[in-house]
């Protein structure tokens, strides 16, 4: 069967909306109650002084936040390979917040500095995953990274099932 190009185009919005159900009646009153949603639960360090939380799970993902290469005295080290060992740890630790671990982690963003130090980084990076368990991940280079780290590094991670959870 061929199709023409405007009778395609018109079948794009009937295709695009099929499925989708929207809620016209009256909004909940109050007696009755609010559908069930999954809790965003926030995972920090005591005493730490950081704006933002390492860790933070919705649902069944964890979103850890971007560790810098900084040290526990809040440091800088000289060096890629240095910062990048710092940066990794620092997010196993955060990950280790929320109950999970590296191999629950499928997606990663990196930004650099400097790309030219790619693989140097690299290099680093997968001896902290199996082989078999290596993340999906994107980089860039990014200019201004906080406290003048060379790189910084994201993921996110499943969150293993809580018994009782659906």
């Amino acid at each position: 069967m061929r199709f023409s190009l405007l009778r395609v185009l018109l079948l794009i919005p009937s295709a695009l909306t099929a499925g989708c159900a929207v809620n016209l009646s009256a909004p909940q009153s109050a007696t009755q109650s609010a559908p069930e949603r999954d809790l965003v639960e926030y995972f920090r360090s005591p005493g730490s002084g950081l704006p933002f939380s390492p860790a933070v799970q919705v649902g069944d993902v964890v979103y850890l936040s971007g560790q810098i290469g900084a040290t526990a005295d809040g440091q800088i080290p000289a060096g890629i390979e240095a910062q990048a060992r710092a940066a990794m740890d620092n997010l196993k630790a955060s990950a280790r917040l929320a109950g999970v671990t590296m191999d629950d982690m499928f997606k990663c963003l990196v930004m650099l500095d400097d790309m030219s130090q790619w693989g140097e980084f690299n290099k680093v990076y997968v001896t902290y995953f199996k082989p078999e368990r290596l993340p999906a991940r994107s980089a860039f280079g990014a200019d201004g990274l906080a406290l003048g780290a060379t790189l910084e590094v994201e993921c996110m991670a499943v969150a293993p099932r809580k018994a009782g959870a659906r």
